[in-house]
């Protein structure tokens, strides 16, 4: 009788690792992260961390409330790009182009210093916990919510890249001038709807849009979509003086909702159906021929406010949700949310 040199025991350990690899390498595939995002991720690790996010928050948007538009701002711009991994936090350095320099972002993105003083406020009290990822989506919702929008659950568990893109900065990130086609074509890229592209323009309800995005739109077709009412007259003046035809002015800024600009509300969509949408992306939404879809849904949201926070949480969450493949089974939680741990 021949005797196997390996023991029972021995058979069932290895078993054992063999299965324990598969379910690793299913999750890997199943979800893109490891593990699955989930509202508890730091309940033990660090229980205080939502607390902290929030209350520094309460402090930058309380001593300027355009720092809430800043933040969220600067997760959707984290989002498109190699999904939610805190890569648009990067700075430059010797090996690593980061994203803040894309012509897309250079002139528009603001924040990180309130994302810095969190951060140091988490390390001191959990170090090496909480990714730089988490924070900023966390400290996206409650910006939302400190200027009177909506509250919703974010799922956590992200881990920061330790890679950037400025080329898909430049390419994946809608601009001010897209037609509609397109605009719809970069949500649809991320796999997001055009229910959930509509409702994330929402976003325009708050922030600042610079003299260059908005030019081509006051001096084309801003009169014809707006009917040349007096109304819309009046405030077409102010936004000529902010922002002149010719020699420069190209960083003057401007609220993209007048009427509540430090509010977030549903009036960007009243704007829009009056024809006074400050960016041309976004007035497409509304005006564009090809906008059967999206018109109905701008035409929603400005009727009904509970329907377009209701729309705008889910859509954060979806767009929370986009991953960045690699970083969710290799990336780590950076120390400093500028730099790649060393």
């Amino acid at each position: 009788m021949v005797h196997s040199k390996y023991s029972k025991p021995s058979f069932l350990r290895s078993l054992a690792l063999v299965l324990s690899i598969l379910s690793l390498l299913i999750n890997v595939l199943s979800y893109g992260t490891v593990p699955p995002l989930t509202l508890d991720y730091y309940s033990s690790s660090c229980p205080t961390a939502l607390d902290i996010v929030r209350k520094e928050m309460e402090c930058a948007v309380l001593s300027e409330p355009r720092m809430a538009a800043s933040v969220l701002r600067l997760h959707f711009h984290d989002c498109f790009v190699q999904g939610c991994d805190g890569s648009i936090l990067l700075d430059d350095t010797i090996t690593l182009q980061g994203e803040k320099k894309a012509s897309t972002n250079i002139h528009s993105l603001r924040g990180f210093g309130v994302i810095d003083r969190i951060k140091n406020k988490l390390e001191s009290e959990c170090p090496g916990i909480v990714s730089c990822a988490d924070l900023l989506t966390i400290a996206a919702r409650d910006a939302v919510i400190l200027v009177g929008g909506p509250y919703w659950d974010v799922p956590l568990g992200r881990k920061d890249s330790t890679t950037a893109s400025s080329t898909l900065a430049s390419s994946n990130l809608p601009t001010a001038g897209q037609g509609l086609f397109s605009l719809v074509s970069s949500f649809l890229y991320q796999g997001l709807t055009v229910t959930d592209m509509v409702a994330l323009v929402g976003a325009h309800t708050i922030g600042m849009a610079r003299c260059q995005n908005f030019r081509e739109r006051i001096y084309g077709d801003y009169e014809a979509t707006s009917n040349k009412n007096p109304v819309s007259d009046t405030q077409l003046n102010h936004l000529k003086s902010i922002c002149p035809a010719t020699g420069g002015g190209g960083n003057n800024v401007t609220a993209m909702d007048y009427v509540t600009p430090n509010l977030f509300d549903n009036s960007f969509y009243h704007l829009l159906l009056k024809g006074e949408g400050l960016l041309n992306s976004d007035q497409e939404m509304y005006s564009s021929l090809l906008g059967v879809e999206t018109k109905k849904l701008v035409q929603k949201y400005a009727e009904d406010v509970v329907a377009f926070f209701q729309q705008f949480s889910d859509s954060m969450v979806k767009l929370g949700n986009i991953t960045n493949s690699e970083s969710s089974v290799t990336g780590e939680v950076r120390k400093n949310c500028r730099f790649v741990n060393t």
